[in-house]
C-alpha cells in the first residue's frame, strides 16, 4: 500500500504547488436549461453523434449522470455510477476486473467487457479492469435504436462517458483526499492550467489502495488522465487525451450457494487461493480531436483514439461443471480449476463527422453525416486445469479441494495447466451514417436516417490451426417523429435495426454470424418549472437475433443460443423541486427473456422460449433527494437515496435466483471554508446481504457490506 500512498501523497502536493492563490474555487456553474444537449464554445468540446438538439426535440430516451450526483454519493466505479439508472444492470465482471452491464435488458458478449463511448468513440473493450471515474464530467445513457447512427452498441442503448477537457484560458483546480471503511486511502487531483492564452492543459490524476470487504483481498490502482487544449483561432479547437491507468487486485468469483441457501459461506469467505497473487490490468489511450465552426450553424468534428490494454492474472476458480464437483457430495468440499490468463487488445478508431441545417421552401433540415473506420485485436492466451470426474477413488488434490467451512489456503501444490486457448480475434469495420431531422411545422419533426456497416471478423485459433473467416455488410435504418403537445411536453416515437459483429468463434472454430435486432419505443418527456425538472416515461420493445451466451465446458468460448427479447417501461425524473430539493428517480420495468430453445446436454444447460435472461431484474428502481441549506453562516449539504433491484435469474438454463434487495445511503457536504469542504457518505446503511452478479450458483458475487466514507476537498 505505501508506494501507491506515496504516489498519491506527490501527486496531491504537485497539484497545491502548482496553482496560483488567486485561482477559481470551481468550474463555471452548470447550465440551467435542462433541455439543452450540448453547447458549442470557444472552450467547449463537441460531442460526436448529436447535432444541435434539444433533449425534448429527440425521439431517444436519454439521461445524464453528473459529476455532482457521482460526488454526492462518493462513487469511484462506473459500475457504481450506473446503478442510478434503473435502465442499467450490473453483469458478469470476470471476477471484478471488467465493466459489465445490460442496458433494457441486453448486455452483448459475456466474453469480453461492456463495450461504451468516451467522447462519442467506441471503447471500453479491452482488458483495463473496471473504469475509475476520475476525469468523468457526466456518463450518458443514450437508450433505444440509436445503432444507425452509432453502429455497434447494443440496441438496449449505450453509454456515453464525457471526459473533462481542458477550458482555454481558465485555472482552476481541486484536490481532495478520502478515507473509507476496510483502510481504504484515496487521493485525487483536477488542475486546469492556462499555460497561454490559446494554449490550456488538465492534469488529473488519482490513487487508491486499502482491503476489501472480502478476506485477503487487497487493491491498488492509480491513474493520469491529462487533457491539452489548443485554440487554433476562433473557429477551430484542437484536445488531446492522454489515459495511462493501472489496477492491482486477485481474481476473485465470489462465494458459493449450496441447495439455495445464500448462508452456505459468510460474504466474506474468499474460495480462491492468495497466493496466485494479483491480477494486473493496465491500459494506454490517446484521444485526438479536432473541431471547426464554420458558421452559419455547420461544424466539422474529425478525430482518432487508439488505446492498448493487458490483463494477467493466475486464479483458482470454483469448478462449475456438477458431475467434477465434490461440493454437491458432502456439501464443504469445493473442487476448483487452476487458470492462468493473459489478454491483450489494441483498439484503433477514425472518424469524422459533420452537421449543420438546410432548408428546402418552408422545410428545416438538421443533418448529420459522419463516417468511421474501427479497428479492434484481441489476443487471448489461457490456461485451464481441471480435476476428474469425482468418483470414490478421486483425490482431493486431484480436485484442487479446498473446505468451504474451514479454509486452508496453500493446502495442496498448485496444479500444472495445459494450454486451453490461444486465439487471435480481428475486427475490422467501416461504416458511414446519415441522419435529417425534418421540422414540418413549429411542432412537428421527423428524423429519417441509416447507416450503413462492412465489417471483416477474422479468427486465427493458433492452438488448432483454424483460420475461420467471415465478411459481411449491412444497412441499418432509423425513423423517428417528435411531436410538441406544449412547451413543457412532447410525444416521440422511433424505429431502428442495428447490427453488431460477434467477436470470435465457437469452440469448433466456426466464426458466428453477427447479431441484428430491431428495436421500437414511444415516450413523453416533460420539462416543467423553466426546465429546473425533466422526465422521460418510455415504453419500449427490442428483438434480437443471433445470441450468444458463455459455453460453460469452454472458457473463453461462446455458443449460439438464437434469439431474445426484451420489452419494458421506463420512468426517469432529475432536477430541482420548490424548496431548493434536488431529486433522481429511476424506475424500470424489464421483461427480458429467450425466443429460442437450445437443449444441448453437452453444455450443461437446457434454454426453452420464455426463460429470464440472467441477471435481468423485472423491477429496478433508485430515488434519492438532497437539500442544501446554512447552519451557522456555512453551506450544507443533506441527501438520502434508496436502490431496489429485484429477483432475477442467476444461472442460465436452471431456477437458480438471485434474491431481491433494497439499499439505502446517505451523504452530505459541509463548507469549512469557501475552498474547502468535508464531505462523507455511509452505503448500505441498514448492512443488508445483497448479491450483485451471479453466473452460477458456485460463482456468486456478494455485495459490499455498511460502507462508510469521509473526505476533504479543497478548490482553487
Amino acid at each position: 500500500m505505501k508506494p501507491v500512498l506515496r504516489a498519491a501523497t506527490c501527486l496531491t502536493a504537485l497539484s497545491l504547488a502548482s496553482l496560483p492563490v488567486t485561482a477559481r474555487a470551481t468550474d463555471d456553474p452548470p447550465v440551467t436549461d435542462a433541455d439543452t444537449v450540448q453547447t458549442v464554445t470557444v472552450t467547449g468540446v463537441r460531442q460526436s453523434y448529436r447535432g444541435d438538439f434539444a433533449v425534448k426535440e429527440i425521439p431517444q430516451a436519454i439521461t445524464t449522470i453528473d459529476e455532482a450526483v457521482i460526488e454526492q454519493n462518493a462513487i469511484l466505479r462506473l459500475t457504481d455510477a450506473l446503478d442510478l439508472n434503473a435502465s442499467v444492470v450490473r453483469q458478469n465482471t470476470l471476477g471484478g476486473l471488467w465493466d459489465s452491464f445490460a442496458v433494457r435488458g441486453f448486455a452483448g458478449d459475456e466474453n469480453l467487457p461492456s463495450g461504451y463511448l468516451v467522447n462519442g468513440f467506441n471503447a471500453g473493450r479491452g482488458f483495463s479492469g473496471q473504469r475509475d471515474v476520475a476525469g468523468i464530467e457526466r456518463i450518458e445513457v443514450l437508450k433505444g435504436p440509436a445503432a444507425a447512427v452509432l453502429g455497434r452498441g447494443e440496441p438496449g442503448g449505450s453509454v456515453n462517458l464525457v471526459t473533462k477537457q481542458a477550458q482555454l484560458g481558465r485555472t482552476f483546480g481541486t484536490s481532495a483526499v478520502q478515507y473509507r471503511s476496510f483502510d481504504t486511502v484515496r487521493a485525487e487531483t483536477d488542475v486546469n492550467l492556462a499555460l497561454t492564452g490559446n494554449l490550456t492543459t488538465r492534469l488529473i490524476g488519482y490513487a487508491e489502495a486499502g482491503n476489501s470487504f472480502r478476506d485477503t483481498i487487497e487493491q491498488r490502482r492509480w491513474g493520469f488522465l491529462p487533457s491539452i487544449g489548443l485554440g487554433l483561432g476562433a473557429r477551430t479547437r484542437l484536445t488531446y487525451d492522454f489515459e495511462w491507468t493501472r489496477v492491482e487486485v486477485p481474481f476473485d468469483r465470489g462465494i458459493v450457494v449450496l441447495n439455495g441457501n445464500f448462508d452456505t459461506v459468510p460474504r466474506s469467505r474468499f474460495l480462491g487461493e492468495p497466493s496466485d497473487g494479483d491480477t494486473v490490468a493496465r491500459a494506454t489511450g490517446h484521444q485526438l480531436r479536432v473541431q471547426h465552426d464554420f458558421g452559419g450553424g455547420w461544424s466539422l468534428l474529425v478525430g482518432a483514439s487508439h488505446r492498448d490494454t493487458l490483463l494477467t492474472s493466475a486464479s483458482s476458480d470454483a469448478e462449475t461443471l456438477r458431475s467434477r464437483q465434490k461440493l454437491y457430495v458432502d456439501g464443504t468440499s469445493l473442487s476448483r480449476q487452476r487458470r492462468t490468463r493473459r489478454y491483450t487488445s489494441a483498439h484503433s478508431v477514425l472518424r469524422a463527422e459533420v452537421s449543420g441545417e438546410v432548408m428546402t421552401g418552408a422545410l428545416r433540415h438538421r443533418l448529420l453525416i459522419g463516417a468511421d473506420i474501427d479497428r479492434f485485436d484481441t489476443d487471448q492466451l489461457f490456461t485451464r486445469y481441471r480435476g476428474p470426474v469425482v468418483s470414490a477413488t478421486t483425490t482431493d488434490q486431484a480436485g484442487y479441494v479446498i473446505d468451504i467451512r474451514n479454509p486452508v489456503y496453500g493446502r495442496y501444490p498448485v496444479p500444472t495447466t495445459s494450454l486451453l486457448t490461444d486465439r487471435l480475434d480481428v475486427q475490422r469495420t467501416m461504416g458511414a451514417y446519415i441522419q435529417d431531422q425534418i421540422s414540418l411545422t413549429d411542432r412537428l419533426q421527423v428524423r429519417i436516417g441509416g447507416r450503413y456497416d462492412d465489417f471483416l471478423l477474422r479468427v486465427d485459433n493458433r492452438l488448432t490451426n483454424v483460420l475461420g473467416r467471415r465478411k459481411r455488410g449491412r444497412f441499418s435504418p432509423q425513423a423517428g417523429i417528435v411531436y410538441e403537445l406544449s412547451k413543457p411536453v412532447s410525444l416521440y416515437a422511433a424505429y431502428g435495426e442495428g447490427y453488431r459483429a460477434n467477436i470470435g468463434a465457437d469452440f469448433a472454430g466456426r466464426v458466428f454470424e453477427p447479431e441484428t435486432s430491431r428495436s421500437i419505443e414511444a415516450g413523453v418527456k416533460l420539462s416543467a418549472l423553466g426546465g429546473r425538472l425533466t422526465g422521460t416515461l418510455a415504453v419500449y420493445e427490442l428483438d434480437k437475433t443471433n445470441v450468444l451466451a458463455t459455453d460453460p465446458l469452454n472458457p473463453g468460448f461462446s455458443v449460439a443460443v438464437g434469439r431474445a427479447r426484451s420489452r419494458g417501461v421506463e420512468l426517469d425524473v432529475n432536477g430541482r423541486l420548490p424548496g431548493d430539493v434536488e431529486v433522481l428517480a429511476s424506475y424500470a420495468y424489464t421483461d427480458a427473456e429467450a425466443r429460442s430453445r437450445v437443449l444441448d446436454p453437452a453444455f450443461s444447460f437446457q434454454i426453452q422460449p420464455g426463460d429470464p435472461l440472467i441477471n435481468i431484474p423485472r423491477h429496478n428502481l433508485n430515488v434519492q433527494a438532497a437539500k442544501r441549506f446554512s447552519i451557522a453562516g456555512q453551506s450544507v449539504q443533506l441527501g438520502a437515496g434508496v436502490q431496489h433491484v429485484g429477483a432475477r435469474s442467476g444461472a442460465r438454463g436452471t431456477d437458480f435466483v438471485l434474491p431481491s434487495h433494497t439499499l439505502a445511503r446517505l451523504f452530505g457536504t459541509v463548507a469549512l471554508t469557501d475552498r474547502l469542504e468535508l464531505f462523507g457518505s455511509v452505503t448500505n446503511l441498514f448492512d443488508a446481504q445483497w448479491y450483485a452478479n451471479s453466473y452460477a450458483p458456485v460463482w456468486v458475487q456478494p455485495g459490499a457490506p455498511r460502507t462508510a466514507t469521509i473526505g476533504v476537498r479543497a478548490g482553487f
